[in-house]
């Protein structure tokens, strides 16, 4: 069974900030599958449910971001069967960036499960939102409410993020990371 783990913390005072998109993706992913998540187990809220013909346990911590990886002490988990869902603020605002292990880029729920797992080798769908305003504090900024003018971009960002983790429960990581990693092409302007 696969797992798609949203990140973000839980209660109504975080529920539309830039730092619960990996929840908020989770949640997209419920919408479109018809499921809601109640049940609990281990500090995780879940439910399952099939993604053509996958069994997927869709999942969000109970925990607060800096403790997203608590569950995994008594919840265990192959890391090679999780997608991870979580924002990034070295990625531009509105895209989607799939890769498999590598660092934590200093994002404190990914280093929490990094260290309670053992491991980093899991597959990681990343909302990007951008770097915050000069002279901001990073820890402000990802807390903060998306403002009006973000909100219908995000949420195009988040039912792409919902094709990605599809793509990668599925098998398809590799046509995940071609599909969104993809950079545009420089513009080449000039005489012809």
């Amino acid at each position: 069974m696969k797992l798609v783990y949203g990140l973000g913390n839980p209660g109504k005072r975080y529920a539309l900030t830039r730092h619960n998109a990996g929840f908020m993706a989770v949640d997209v992913l419920c919408r479109r599958l018809k499921v809601s998540l109640r049940k609990t187990a281990s500090g995780i809220l879940y439910e399952r449910a099939r993604i053509k013909g996958v069994e997927v346990m869709l999942a969000k911590p109970m925990t607060y971001m800096n403790l997203s990886g608590e569950p995994f002490r008594t919840f265990r988990i192959d890391p090679q069967d999780l997608v991870v869902v979580h924002d990034d603020m070295d990625i531009p605002k509105g895209v989607v960036r799939v890769k498999v292990g590598g660092g934590t880029g200093g994002h404190k729920g990914l280093d929490s499960l990094c260290t309670v797992l053992g491991s980093g080798d899991f597959v990681r769908v990343r909302l990007g939102i951008g770097r915050p305003p000069e002279g901001m504090d990073p820890s402000e900024f990802v807390l903060s409410p998306l403002d009006e003018a973000e909100k219908e971009a995000f949420e195009e960002q988040l039912e792409q993020a919902a094709d990605a983790v599809i793509m990668c429960v599925t098998g398809e990581t590799t046509r995940a990371m071609n599909t969104f990693n993809r950079r545009s092409e420089p513009r080449m302007d000039g005489p012809d």
